[in-house]
């Protein structure tokens, strides 16, 4: 009697072991899945929905969510909602300390609650909009190098004696995980943002117009689109740099740039194409269209006294050149090159003149 009993604990002791051993290939697994699409691909969400479905195969919450930090407005949103009345979520916002998820993101430390309902930072509207009975709630932020990104948010999953040493762990280093992607995604699009944009003018540089201007020529060819381009120069801009220095110099192509920018449409593109050069990009715009454009953009650079903050009381002119596609132009460098001369030609005269491309008759000053 006492042999079979030995036996059975034996048994009941290898099963255990069994068990664990088995746990632990599975939590092996996960990072392994994980970290293998973090290093193969830079798609962030992606990575983040290997990361929450590995999670619920392990963890089986009724449902769960990954809530990303919108820093303009300093609320969370469902960027992943799964489960029990994930539908309802797409739309809804979450303050910053408000409820669970707001209490995650703004202490930045794991949050377990045990009983939700008698927690003071449990919020009941959720229960009503999603249709479900919060019962446990396990929240880690998603902390990255500088900031905190969201938060992984599970509900309703067995929280048992050894969850805070077993499994909010493994919480806890996945949302690293999802905080890594996150932040690779973050200097990714620092990166190409430093290759397409301007230091001086914070514009799209010269580089970004040749691909810019090559995808609205086709969409003008395809769809019989009319399209305008823009050369500004600014007049004696040299002088200024004579008399004043670079930097100042610098901060009024800067200003000169936060007025092109602030006064184009949506649709529209400021360049800076080199020195005191800009290059504007009119899509669905006729010759005409562009020119009652330019001839407003002209009147408001010579209105505005530039660099009144450094004590200088400063007017400034340009010269314009458009060319539009077709007429002017069927290539990239066929329509740069048509507005550049029209420039070249208004520069050539008095200055602070508009002149437009014309391909047969010569170039038209307005």
């Amino acid at each position: 009697m006492t042999e079979d009993i030995d036996g059975q604990a034996k048994a009941s002791g290898h099963e255990a072991e069994l068990a664990k051993l088995r746990r632990e290939v599975e939590r092996l697994s996960l990072f392994h899945e994980v970290g293998k699409e973090l290093a193969a691909s830079l798609d962030v969400s992606r990575v983040l929905q290997t990361i929450m479905e590995k999670l619920s195969e392990l963890l089986h919450p009724s449902s769960w969510s990954l809530l990303l930090l919108d820093e303009r407005t300093d609320e969370l949103q469902f960027e992943i909602a799964v489960g029990e009345g994930a539908g309802a979520l797409r739309d809804v916002r979450i303050k910053r300390g408000v409820g669970i998820a707001g209490a995650c993101a703004a202490s930045s430390t794991p949050v377990v609650v045990k009983d939700a309902a008698n927690d003071p930072r449990f919020d009941a509207a959720f229960d009503a909009l999603t249709g479900i009975v919060t019962k446990t709630v396990v929240c880690v932020p998603i902390a990255g190098r500088e900031k905190t990104h969201g938060v992984i948010e599970l509900v309703n999953i067995p929280i048992g004696d050894r969850f805070e040493l077993e499994e909010l762990p493994l919480l806890v280093n996945l949302a690293e995980y999802a905080a890594i992607a996150l932040d690779n995604a973050h200097y990714v699009a620092r990166i190409h943002e430093l290759t397409i944009t301007d230091d001086a003018t914070r514009l799209y540089n010269a580089r970004h117009l040749a691909f810019v201007l090559d995808s609205e020529i086709y969409r003008a060819s395809r769809y019989g689109y009319k399209l305008s381009l823009v050369f500004v120069d600014l007049d004696r801009f040299k002088e200024v740099n004579d008399r004043y220095g670079h930097q100042i110099g610098s901060k009024l192509l800067f200003r000169v740039a936060e007025l092109l920018k602030g006064h184009i449409r949506l649709i529209d593109s400021a360049f800076r194409y080199g020195g005191d050069e800009f290059v504007l990009v009119f899509p669905q715009t006729s010759k005409l269209d562009a020119l009652i454009a330019v001839r407003r953009l002209r009147e408001l650079l010579k209105s505005r006294s530039f660099l009144a903050e450094d004590g200088i009381d400063h007017c400034l002119t340009a010269s314009f050149g458009i060319a539009s596609f077709p007429e002017d132009g069927t290539s990239r460098e066929g329509l740069i090159a048509a507005a550049d001369e029209a420039m070249y030609q208004a520069k050539g005269r008095d200055r602070d003149e508009i002149v437009l491309a014309g391909a047969s008759s010569g170039a038209r000053v307005e």
